[in-house]
């Protein structure tokens, strides 16, 4: 029974790598490499490689990335040094010959470039991730910083790296407009993969203290049908016992929420915190794969 569960896993993670990889190369094949942008990774390393040197842009992405796979494998575990390595053959054969050979080649506007390009990038990385695996590049970069200076937060350490990439890009392609579209696909791309992997479910987290916080959940139940958890709580300068309501709601459902303490409680003292994914029922079902 655990073999034939670890080899459906197996399929799963060649099936996602392919569909992103395809969808990945469609994206720098089609739109970006022909705009002359580079998008941040190693990725854009290789495509400036391309233009300097017509290097091909799968085959410079892996061995621009053995370092840090060995690094990875040294560092980080094996399994996620063997899962990045999969990706990376799947897609740089996607990049320099499947999509390659017969995909169409974009030539119109450079915004359009950069906007589909780093859609398509997007959600092909996305695919990739979604299984637990990498494609390498910034995100060991990242990994590898975080857990020598685990101060340092990751989404900061990749968009300096990126960043860098992008200025690189500005002096190999002679223009400033390769490193602003290249901003733009890179905005794109990483505003798929949020999309893709937390989903439409982000939302708001509501704590509510209040002398009618009973009414308010009442009334937050009834019209919106949304579960609400009243905490115990004391205030530490009074020694009050008090109640402290809690609240997960979408975006769209939070100003009705807000209508509703206000209504209820003018003075309520509210906290409303932004959650970039909301599990359980009324949201995304719990899964584990």
């Amino acid at each position: 029974m655990k073999e034939h569960f670890n080899f459906k896993n197996i399929c799963l993670d060649i099936l996602y790598d392919l569909a992103g990889s395809v969808l990945f190369a469609l994206g720098i094949d089609c739109f970006v490499n022909p705009a002359n942008l580079a998008p941040g990774g190693m990725s854009g390393v290789a495509i400036l490689l391309n233009y300097l040197w017509q290097l091909p842009i799968g085959l410079m992405t892996f061995v621009l990335n053995i370092p840090l796979l060995i690094l990875a494998y040294m560092f980080l575990g094996k399994s996620l040094s063997f899962k990045t390595m999969k990706s990376l053959v799947i897609s740089s054969i996607m990049v320099d010959v499947v999509i390659a050979g017969i995909a169409p080649v974009y030539a119109g506007d450079r915004m359009i470039g950069a906007v589909f390009g780093g859609i398509l990038m997007g959600a092909g990385l996305a695919l990739i991730f979604l299984r637990g695996s990498t494609t390498g590049g910034t995100d060991i970069i990242s990994f590898l910083v975080r857990k020598w200076y685990p101060h340092v937060q990751i989404g900061r350490i990749m968009m300096g790296v990126d960043c860098v990439i992008i200025g690189v890009s500005i002096f190999v392609f002679g223009n400033m407009e390769s490193g602003l579209y290249g901003l733009v696909s890179l905005f794109c791309c990483s505003t798929v993969i949020d999309s893709i992997i937390y989903g439409l479910d982000k939302g708001s987290m509501v704590m509510v203290v209040s002398e009618k916080n009973k009414e308010i959940a009442d009334q937050i139940m009834i019209e919106l049908e949304r579960g609400v958890t009243l905490l115990k709580g004391q205030g530490a300068y009074t020694g009050q016992d008090r109640d402290v309501l809690l609240c997960a709601v979408r975006k769209q459902q939070f100003a009705r929420v807000r209508a509703i303490i206000y209504e209820k409680d003018p003075s309520a003292f509210v906290i409303v915190s932004e959650t970039s994914e909301v599990l359980g029922e009324g949201f995304k079902r719990v899964s584990g794969n």
